[in-house]
């Protein structure tokens, strides 16, 4: 049996003579060309697709493929526990520092800042 994308002809055969063309999720008129619909760039990349007739248009593609999705979750997981652990070191760690103590002002206006005690 010949084959073509792991699928089996006699069973995935389109009739020539009533398949529709999709492309961009719009079918093609029967005299159109692709010209009329894309435009005359040369360099512009069309994919379209052949639909048995009254099927509809064809499941779209994802827009990122499942090994980027994996990537981009697995990034987002490792940042959002990363902040998770900054937020939970920091909550009171701002409270040591000299910018936090409630008499800091008077001191530096007195000049008594940077003196200790025994």
């Amino acid at each position: 049996s010949v084959e073509q994308l792991g699928t089996p002809l006699e069973q995935d055969e389109l009739d020539e003579e009533t398949a529709t063309l999709w492309l961009a999720s719009k079918e093609f008129v029967r005299n159109q060309t692709v010209r009329d619909r894309v435009g005359r760039n040369e360099k512009t990349k069309v994919i379209a697709k052949l639909q048995q007739p009254g099927a509809g248009a064809p499941a779209r593609e994802p827009a990122v493929s499942e090994s980027e999705r994996k990537a981009m979750m697995a990034h987002y997981f490792r940042k959002q526990e990363e902040m998770k652990k900054l937020s939970e070191a920091d909550e009171d760690d701002y409270l040591h520092s000299d910018w936090a103590s409630s008499s800091a002002l008077k001191s530096s206006l007195r000049g008594t800042g940077g003196i200790s005690f025994r």
